[in-house]
C-alpha cells in the first residue's frame, strides 16, 4: 500500500529591510541657487517686527510725493505782533489796529477801505490789506466791491471797496473794542444801492467828532438811523396801545419831544446818525461840577435828494454834509433856494 506523505511547505522569507536610496546629487543650477540664497542671508540685517503686527512686504511702487510749486513772487513780511496790546479772544490774538477796525466798522455797519486806511492806518494801505486779509481768514470781516451811485452820470461805473462785520466779528468787537455797553454794533451788508451814502456817514462823523472834541466833548457814542427809527416806532406803538383814541399827530409830537427830534411837515425827522457825548461842566459857573450829556444830529445829502426833502432837513436843523459833486448837483436843483446850501458842510 502506498502512503502519500504531505510535502513540507517551503518557508516564506522574511522581508529584508529596505535600504534608503542614496541621495541624488543636486544639479548645478540648484547648487548655484542655494549659494546665492546663502550669500543674501549673510548680508541681510536682523529681522525686526513691530509688536502685534506681521511683517509684510509690499511690492507696490512708493507713491511719488507732490512737490510744492516754487513761487517767484516777493515774500510778504509776516504781521508784526505786540505782546502788550492783543486781547485773547476765541483763540485769536488781535493787534491794536485790528481791534480799531472791528470797533469802527461795527458802529457804522459799513466803511470804505479808503477811509479805514486814512483814519486807522495813517494811509498805510499795505498794512491795512494784511490786517484785512487776516481778519477775513478768521471769519471776522467781509470785504466787498459795490457800484457807486450814477445819479445820471455817464461813463464807467466806479467801484467802491467796503468792509462789514460778520456775526462772529460783531461778537469779537464787543469783547475787544472797549466801547460802552449801550453802543449798538452791526453786522452784514444791507441795501447795496445805498452803500456809498452810508460810507459817507463815517466821514461826516469824523468831521463832526473833531468839532465836538474841540469844545470839550468826550466818550462819543453813535446811533444810526436804524436804531433811532426802531426806538421811535416802539414809542409810537406803546402810546397808541395806551390811548387808542388819541390823535396820531399828537402822539408823534409827543414822541418827537421824547427823543428830542424835530417835528416837521407832520412827520418826525430822523437824521442819518446821532452823536451822543459827555460835556465837562468845569468852568461853567451856572452849572454844578460834573458833566452833562448832549448830542448832535448829522445828515449826509446826496444828489438824489429832492428840493422838498432838502427843505425839511434844513428846517430840522441837522448838521448837513455833502460831497463836492453832490453839492454841485443840489445847487442846480434849488436855484431859487440858494440859502439852503449855506449851512451844508463839504465832506
Amino acid at each position: 500500500m502506498r502512503l502519500d506523505l504531505p510535502e513540507e511547505l517551503p518557508r516564506r522569507r522574511a522581508p529584508e529591510a529596505r535600504r534608503p536610496a542614496p541621495p541624488l546629487e543636486p544639479s548645478p543650477v540648484e547648487r548655484r541657487r542655494e549659494d546665492l540664497a546663502a550669500r543674501a542671508e549673510e548680508h541681510r540685517g536682523p529681522k525686526v517686527s513691530s509688536p502685534g503686527r506681521e511683517h509684510t512686504v509690499s511690492h507696490q511702487r512708493p507713491r511719488e510725493q507732490k512737490q510744492r510749486p516754487v513761487s517767484h513772487e516777493p515774500s510778504v513780511e509776516r504781521r508784526p505782533r505786540r505782546n502788550d496790546l492783543p486781547h485773547q479772544m476765541i483763540g485769536i490774538s488781535l493787534r491794536e489796529e485790528e481791534q480799531k477796525v472791528l470797533a469802527e466798522v461795527g458802529r457804522f455797519r459799513v466803511i470804505s477801505t479808503r477811509d479805514l486806511a486814512e483814519t486807522v492806518y495813517g494811509n498805510s494801505h499795505s498794512q491795512m490789506k494784511r490786517d484785512l486779509s487776516f481778519l477775513r481768514e478768521k471769519g471776522l470781516v467781509q470785504v466787498d466791491a459795490v457800484n457807486a451811485r450814477r445819479d445820471g452820470r455817464g461813463g464807467k461805473v466806479e467801484r467802491i471797496e467796503v468792509v462789514t462785520l460778520t456775526k462772529a466779528g460783531r461778537d469779537a468787537a464787543r469783547q475787544t473794542s472797549g466801547l460802552p455797553q449801550d453802543q449798538r454794533l452791526y453786522a452784514g451788508l444791507v441795501k447795496p444801492r445805498e452803500v456809498e451814502h452810508d460810507t459817507q456817514i463815517y466821514r461826516a462823523f469824523r468831521k463832526e467828532a473833531e468839532r465836538i472834541e474841540r469844545k470839550g466833548g468826550s466818550n462819543l457814542r453813535v446811533k444810526l438811523d436804524f436804531e433811532l427809527k426802531s426806538d421811535v416806532q416802539k414809542a409810537i406803538h406803546a402810546a397808541r396801545k395806551a390811548e387808542p383814541e388819541r390823535d396820531m399827530g399828537e402822539v408823534k409830537q409827543q414822541v418827537a419831544r421824547q427823543f428830542d427830534l424835530p417835528y416837521v411837515n407832520d412827520g418826525i425827522q430822523i437824521p442819518d446818525a446821532r452823536i451822543e457825548y459827555d460835556l465837562d461842566r468845569k468852568g461853567d459857573q451856572d452849572m454844578d461840577q460834573g458833566s452833562r450829556s448832549s448830542h448832535e444830529d448829522i445828515e449826509v445829502l446826496t444828489a438824489a435828494y429832492r428840493p422838498g426833502h432838502l427843505r425839511a432837513k434844513a428846517q430840522a436843523g441837522f448838521h448837513a454834509y455833502a460831497s463836492s459833486s453832490d453839492r454841485a448837483t443840489l445847487t442846480a436843483k434849488i436855484e431859487g433856494d440858494h440859502y439852503l446850501m449855506e449851512n451844508i458842510l463839504e465832506l
